[in-house]
């Protein structure tokens, strides 16, 4: 029988008519709760993980993409004086959060990520798929005097799939947000674990369709921890979904004439894969929240985001192993739809900065703060 189709209005005007209606503290959750749950309903009704797993021509996409764009959902985070829906950054969290649930292989949070950087600059959003660059801590995109772009970077997710790449650049005049067409620069692609493109940019005197002076207090790092917390909320997510489908095969699944939850060691790794689910969760609701809540990228919100990235990047580690392990041979074959999940919470690590590169920053930020100062900064959380 086929799924009754749900309207799926845009989150901002959502968002202003309940606003409008309740000015209570719990009117705010209650507008997060209606953008997300529109999310899911999108996901659930066009990005079934069984049906995507047995479309081998990924004609799942063009309808998923239509329907997220109708919600308004991919430029959550434009300002609608932007051409985007005017959403909350908190909004657009849980979106994220419900995009990792299903392991979206769309590129979602990266057109999210694109138009909250040019919302940055005042740069209006075009329509369709975009993606963001750099995204690498050692990356760099320079603003030659001329006004055009030079540089490579790697790791661009779905940089061959997107119309349109956001882009941050330095120049002689300090940071720059820029507007790029992805048809006009050099692209090799590569691919993820998770199979999701990965590729490698090469901007070469790349004339832009706009570009702006960055904010004073904006840069490189501001937008890698970003992406690192929208990643973080991926995993965290992927992580909840791969914690359901291994309960629910344990339950299932008979050897030696019970079913394998009945085993203590099965029991032991789940309530394994449960905490490290609900680390990565906290870590990364937390960091969002900050975000959410203070207007400039300070200390604390480094402190909260770049602790986010690392726990969740350590629980998909962790999580993926426990996860095939309790599903055995049959969660590494292909008809599984275990490894969507697995593989991309794996893949996802990687993005905006490693668990190891974040670690490190947050001892130099540590150190450079002084002993004295650690506890009350950690306390202050």
């Amino acid at each position: 029988m086929r799924r009754k189709k749900i309207p799926h209005p845009k989150p901002g005007k959502m968002a202003a008519r309940i606003v409008r209606t309740a000015k209570q503290g719990n009117a705010v959750a209650e507008v997060e709760n209606i953008v997300v749950e529109t999310a899911e309903k999108i996901f659930a009704d066009l990005a079934n993980a069984q049906t995507i797993n047995h479309d081998t021509k990924g004609s799942w996409k063009a309808p998923l993409w239509q329907a997220l764009t109708e919600a308004g959902l991919p430029l959550s985070w434009v300002p609608e004086a932007c051409g985007g829906s005017g959403a909350s950054l908190a909004e657009g969290f849980g979106v994220l959060g419900a995009a990792g649930r299903f392991a979206i292989a769309v590129p979602l949070a990266e057109t999210m990520l694109a138009g909250w950087l040019l919302s940055q600059a005042n740069i209006a959003s075009p329509e369709g798929m975009m993606t963001v660059a750099p995204c690498g801590p050692k990356d760099r995109i320079t603003l030659g005097t001329d006004g055009t772009l030079s540089g490579r970077t790697r790791g661009v997710p779905f940089a061959t799939d997107a119309k349109h790449i956001a882009v941050l650049a330095q120049g002689s005049g300090g940071l720059s947000v820029a507007l790029v067409e992805a048809s006009a620069c050099r692209i090799e692609h590569g691919f993820n674990l998770g199979g999701d493109g990965n590729d490698t940019v090469t901007f070469s005197n790349l004339q832009p369709i706009a570009i702006k002076p960055a904010p004073k207090s904006f840069d490189h790092t501001t937008l890698l921890l970003m992406g690192g917390v929208a990643r973080s909320l991926q995993i965290a997510g992927a992580l909840e979904t791969l914690l359901d489908i291994s309960v629910r095969y344990s339950n299932e699944r008979v050897a030696f004439e019970k079913k394998i939850s009945k085993f203590q060691a099965v029991q032991h790794n789940l309530a394994k894969l449960a905490g490290e689910s609900a680390a990565a969760l906290a870590a990364a609701t937390s960091a969002a929240d900050t975000i959410a809540n203070f207007k400039t990228f300070d200390d604390a919100v480094f402190l909260e985001a770049a602790s986010a990235k690392i726990r969740a990047s350590e629980a998909a580690e962790k999580g993926a192993a426990i996860a095939h392990q309790v599903h055995g041979a049959i969660g590494f074959t292909l008809e599984h739809i275990l490894h969507r999940y697995s593989l991309r919470a794996l893949a996802w690590r990687d993005d905006f900065g490693s668990e190891s590169y974040w670690a490190v920053e947050l001892g130099k930020m540590v150190a450079a703060r002084g002993a004295d100062e650690l506890w009350p900064l950690v306390a202050s959380r």
